[in-house]
């Protein structure tokens, strides 16, 4: 366990960790870090998602253990965001994102590489599932769904604008074409995007970790019951859900792993895009990062 957690966990961790701090002494500022995370955002993720979507073999995946999982998501995201809206009286897009937090894990940017380290390419195939999943439908799903609630008034026309010129969309819906379609990608291409999507998880946790270095720690009622949402009840409904289909396999191990890892970064990101108060979700991200370390670890 601590060798798991010096070696691979750790190791991740520490780019958000640096940003946080970096962020606090004042040696890179908000406004650096947000230009920072848009290049990462418009360029670096893109080149992630696109060949990881384009390259997946459809058939190593157990249908039966994601289905579990998203209905576990679908789950925990309905007693989150009641919770938030009738309990804590929050806004219907801030209860809307930190309910999204409670399900949305960073597992692109942080549970996948953590993954790749400790079980290697072959051993962390669920992983890889849970990516794809949460890339190409739960990433998809809250973009659209917040930029439709955030701008009810100004008709489909514009929302459609905005939703098919955002980059990430159109790298998953580019890798599910070439991918659907069985379409070879050009060498070159592919050593470009995997050269330049390398840098998209540090890169993307630095500039997290300076932007939440602004926000206050203390937890508040609301916090405290999104992250125990998030690291305690999503890993327990998980690890059932997935039992019931997939016992006792490493599809099960390696879900319930990748759902006690830490909120992902897209639910603060898109309260800033939408203007949403930060107040909350921020904490959320920050103390599920911090206290998912020793959890990881001991599940890894």
């Amino acid at each position: 366990m601590l060798q798991i957690l010096t070696h691979d966990i750790l190791p991740v961790f520490s780019m958000l960790a640096l940003g946080f701090l970096l962020g606090r002494f004042g040696k890179v500022s908000r406004e650096e870090a947000g230009a920072v995370n848009r290049v990462a955002f418009l360029i670096l993720q893109p080149a992630l998602i696109f060949p990881l979507i384009s390259a997946l073999d459809w058939s190593a995946f157990r249908f039966e253990a994601l289905a579990a999982y998203a209905g576990a998501q679908v789950i925990l995201f309905a007693l989150a965001f009641a919770t938030c809206r009738l309990l804590f009286r929050r806004e219907l897009l801030e209860a809307w994102l930190l309910a999204m937090a409670v399900i949305f894990v960073n597992t692109l940017l942080y549970i996948w590489p953590i993954s790749f380290l400790i079980y290697g390419e072959a051993a962390a195939l669920p992983v890889t599932a849970i990516v794809a999943w949460d890339s190409a439908i739960s990433f998809a799903f809250f973009i659209v769904s917040t930029d439709l609630m955030a701008n009810r008034g100004a008709g489909p026309g514009p929302a459609l604008k905005r939703i098919a010129s955002n980059p990430v969309l159109i790298a998953i819906a580019l890798g599910m074409a070439v991918n659907l379609l069985g379409l070879t990608l050009p060498e070159p291409l592919l050593t470009a995007m995997g050269f330049a999507g390398a840098g998209a998880a540090p890169l993307t946790l630095f500039a997290l970790g300076v932007i939440l270095s602004s926000h206050a720690l203390t937890p508040s009622p609301v916090i405290a019951t999104i992250a125990a949402l998030k690291l305690l009840a999503f890993p327990a409904l998980v690890a059932g859900a997935v039992w019931m289909v997939a016992p006792p396999t490493d599809w099960q191990t390696l879900f319930t792993l990748t759902a006690a890892g830490p909120s992902g970064a897209m639910a603060f990101a898109l309260a800033l895009l939408y203007r949403v108060r930060t107040d909350a979700i921020a904490p959320v991200i920050i103390w599920t990062s911090l206290l998912s370390l020793l959890s990881l670890a001991w599940l890894a």
